[in-house]
């Protein structure tokens, strides 16, 4: 078995994790000791992939011995072109960050937010301050249920549209844009799921300041956070209930 001599037979169920730095990020390592821990034949493998070669990499899979990955968070949106099948979550949001191969189809689904939004119940927390309306918003949007959320954008145009694709009626819209002066300590949390440059708009954050940006890319929010020493919590930071949620789902 591959989980007592660290081997891989012809029978262990391999996955890959995809990501620009996958071999840097703990997701692998962490995952692979639950399947080692639970006896599982199982092993996931790490693959530093570039941009350029993702889509080649996915093609590939669904006739190669791979049985599917998760995707890092710099690539949810770009896998959804080589999909053959995809969940409902992720044709509302535009993005997925776990596939599995079914014969020659990729099949793509959703798991990341869902530990988003279990430690924000974890921390008590029903104020929320949400930033942005690309995939990662739409998809806590839709599954906000138990929160009371308020959205920020910088084009409030942008910010309708959103509300009315995710169909969130009397929805407490906001503009954040630079030049204001904006308090978010009255939130239990702030989500950031913007392409904002910076947010030297916020003079104060919450208690819990999440994105979903890995180590190695940029974060305006833990820029922010470092500026006004408040607290942050990156992709990196929920590697152990990402993995969790992971590994329930490929068992």
């Amino acid at each position: 078995m591959m989980n007592v001599n660290n081997e891989i037979s012809r029978q262990t169920k391999l996955f890959g994790f995809i990501g620009e730095y996958a071999g840097s990020s703990r997701m692998s390592a962490v995952l692979n000791k639950k399947f080692k821990e639970n006896a599982d034949d199982t092993m996931i493998i790490p693959m530093n992939i570039r941009e350029d070669d993702l889509f080649f990499t996915l093609s590939n899979m669904k006739k190669s011995h791979v049985n599917g990955a998760i995707i890092s968070g710099e690539y949810v949106e770009k896998t959804l072109e080589v999909l053959d099948e995809s969940s409902g979550l992720v044709k509302r949001t535009g993005m997925c960050d776990i596939v599995f191969k079914d014969g020659e189809k990729l099949r793509g689904d959703l798991f990341s937010i869902r530990v988003v939004l279990e430690s924000l119940k974890d921390a008590g927390a029903i104020k929320i301050a949400l930033i942005g309306t690309q995939p990662y918003a739409k998809a806590f949007a839709l599954m906000a249920c138990g929160f009371e959320v308020s959205y920020f954008n910088d084009s409030l145009e942008e910010l309708m549209n959103f509300t009315q694709e995710m169909e969130l009626s009397d929805a407490d819209i906001n503009r954040i844009a630079d030049g204001m002066s904006l308090d978010f300590s009255s939130f239990d949390a702030v989500l950031n799921f913007s392409s904002l440059e910076n947010l030297n708009m916020i003079e104060k954050l919450s208690a819990y300041n999440i994105d979903m940006k890995n180590s190695k890319e940029y974060s305006s929010l833990k820029t922010r956070a470092s500026q006004l020493d408040a607290s942050y919590i990156s992709y990196d930071d929920m590697i152990e209930k990402l993995t969790s949620q992971a590994y329930n789902i490929i068992k």
